[in-house]
This record gives structure tokens, sequence and C-alpha cells, in this order.
């Protein structure tokens, strides 16, 4: 089964790659960018036949290692 997860920083979290990206975009001449955040992506395959299952292990992995839950929400998808 294939996993795709995205990870964002919470809002109100201060993003300084998503600032320094937003100035490297405006200094390359692209205009009216603004408030650009920056995330991770994650996509894995998972020994698991039963789709609930493998999203709660999923949303473990996310809660122990994948994703700094005081500052940062995930989302899983999952497709067979």
């Amino acid at each position: 089964m294939k996993a795709r997860i995205h990870i964002t920083l919470k809002s109100g979290v201060l993003d300084p790659q998503g600032k320094a990206i937003e100035n490297a975009l405006s200094g390359l001449g692209f205009g009216g960018i603004g408030n650009v955040r920056q995330g991770k992506y994650i996509e894995l395959e998972i020994a698991e036949a039963d789709a609930a299952r493998a999203r709660q292990k999923l949303d473990d992995m996310c809660r122990k290692l994948l994703a700094n839950t005081v500052i940062e929400n995930y989302a899983i998808e999952v497709a067979p």
C-alpha cells in the first residue's frame, strides 16, 4: 500500500525557509508573491492490506518521528 504524508508548520509558527523562498522569488522578478510556507512531503510503501490499520501505523509514525506535533500538522493519504 502506498502512503503520502504532507507535513506543514502550524499557522502562527515562524517559517524562515518560507520567507527565504519568498525573498528569492521576489529577487528573481516574480512579483505578487507573499506568505510563502514550506513543508515536507514523504512517500512510502507500507506492507499492510487493511487501510485502517495502515493509517493507524502511519499516524503513529508521524507522532513518534516524522512530524514535530508541537509546531507541525500532518495529513496522511493512503492508496492501494
